[in-house]
């Protein structure tokens, strides 16, 4: 292990991050560069497998986001400041750089927050598109009995953290990360979210 992670020139919590996804998934180290190595090179993995092992997860597998409904709301009214990251991000995921997810019943709040702010043809044409772009995350009893005992505040945010967990999404994408204190997944902003897909981000 300590070899591995010395050919690396991994950080120690670089290392114990790429340790803590291994246990999840029932691999070490090794195995996990073993994995991300491209077939017939045997020498020291490229710079994208160190970065995805110091990251906790393989190179080879996609970010999963869970796209939390102000997000969504910044680029369908255009928000400043906010709108140019969340726009990226949405657009990453439509290029196939991660896999997106919305939790269902986030689709009935923009469809009404953007109806009221705007009009209803917008809201129509925003949720069809992002049901087009998105994954819909459906909740049922379990998920909200799940939600109710997260300690989350708001029981809306505790189930976006539900809808969350129940995917198995790598990071909750938010712009309110105060709402989600206590919430056991990974939050980030979007212009984290496009950092994490090399893609940098003005925030």
């Amino acid at each position: 292990m300590g070899k591995i992670a010395k050919n690396l020139s991994l950080e120690p919590e670089a290392v114990a991050r790429g340790e803590r996804y291994g246990r999840r998934h029932g691999k070490n180290l090794s195995q996990l560069v073993n994995d991300n190595r491209p077939q017939g090179v045997p020498g020291a993995p490229l710079p994208e497998i160190r970065r995805a092992l110091s990251l906790g997860f393989p190179a080879t597998r996609k970010l999963k986001l869970l796209i939390d409904t102000n997000i969504l709301l910044d680029v369908v009214l255009e928000r400043q400041p906010w709108v140019a990251d969340a726009t990226g991000l949405l657009d990453a995921i439509a290029k196939g750089r991660a896999e997106g997810y919305i939790a269902g019943h986030a689709v009935t709040t923009v469809y009404y927050v953007v109806e009221r702010t705007r009009d209803r043809i917008l809201a129509a044409t925003a949720v069809s598109d992002l049901l087009q772009l998105l994954t819909v995350v459906p909740l049922g009893s379990a998920d909200f009995q799940r939600a109710l005992g997260l300690g989350v505040r708001d029981f809306e945010d505790a189930s976006q953290v539900a809808a969350c967990l129940q995917v198995g999404a790598d990071s909750l994408v938010t712009r309110n990360p105060k709402d989600f204190k206590g919430a056991p997944v990974p939050l980030r902003s979007a212009g984290e979210a496009l950092g994490l897909l090399g893609m940098g981000g003005v925030e």
